[in-house]
């Protein structure tokens, strides 16, 4: 299958969009709508499950950050979304992820979906402002790029659900895509790219936010993008919220503050 049979014709020109990429607020990103050749898109959203029904190959996060379902690894997905994967983690893609984001390092998809594959937000549900894990949870490599693109059709104006991208001061969203079908979002990952659906859904309870979800990664990454060696996914408060614990707050703050090269030290005690 080529890349024109799956990505529409519009997106493929990486020359004319990788200037923008790299140069978008407040992290390298890009916002694409019509991304996925329709029929195929299409029958993608057609089988989507409902994640809460599954009784295998689901996680159900419920607690003060994130409220939301996820699919684990390629068993969840059906014919059509592993069609769509399979192509999106092949090398013809990642080749295009080289030349669209300038990453220097050969990417790695991950056939695992770590995180990955079908995520579903139902009515009340949130994803609060994060910078994502930065190290695979089973292999030794970099997380360096992310993927989302939403399944949603008629979605309406008032539902809420926006993708919100963040500066480091958490004062406001500098960037907001809504979920709507067929719009992909790729952006770089690092420490402190800080990123969420952070208020409610407000959808009818017969509706959901879905959408799948690709991680990408590589053996190695600048050094600029590491303030902490290897950590999980980092929750940061807006400015003006509070849902972090006391312990958890002096945890990020001395994360914040204490240089990358320290971390590596204490981390060979423990």
């Amino acid at each position: 299958m080529k890349l024109e049979e799956v990505v529409n014709k519009e997106w493929l020109d990486t020359k004319s969009l990788s200037k923008g990429y790299l140069e978008a607020a407040p992290f390298p990103h890009i916002v694409m709508k019509n991304f996925i050749n329709a029929d195929l898109i299409n029958k993608v959203a057609n089988e989507f499950p409902d994640l809460a029904k599954m009784k295998d190959n689901v996680i159900n996060y419920d607690n003060a950050k994130e409220i939301k379902l996820a699919s684990k690894g390629m068993g969840a997905l059906s014919p059509s979304a592993l069609q769509l994967t399979t192509y999106l983690n092949s090398d013809l893609f990642l080749g295009w992820l080289n030349e669209l984001t300038g990453i220097k390092e050969t990417l790695i998809s991950d056939p695992y979906l770590t995180g990955g594959g079908y995520h579903e937000i139902k009515s009340g549900g949130l994803l609060k402002v994060h910078a994502d894990f930065n190290k695979h949870q089973s292999l030794d490599i970099d997380r360096r790029l992310n993927l989302l693109i939403y399944l949603n059709k008629e979605w309406g104006e008032n539902w809420g659900g926006e993708l919100q991208l963040f500066g480091e001061k958490m004062d406001r969203a500098v960037q907001t895509v809504r979920p709507v079908f067929n719009t992909a979002v790729i952006f770089t990952t690092t420490s402190f790219t800080y990123h969420g659906h952070p208020d409610p859904l407000k959808c009818p309870i017969d509706r959901s936010r879905r959408s799948l979800a690709y991680y990408y990664y590589s053996t190695g990454r600048p050094k600029g993008e590491v303030r902490i060696v290897n950590h999980a996914t980092l929750f940061k408060e807006r400015v003006g919220e509070n849902f972090s614990s006391g312990a958890t707050k002096v945890k990020n703050i001395v994360l914040d503050l204490t240089p990358p090269i320290i971390i590596k030290m204490l981390l060979r005690f423990f």
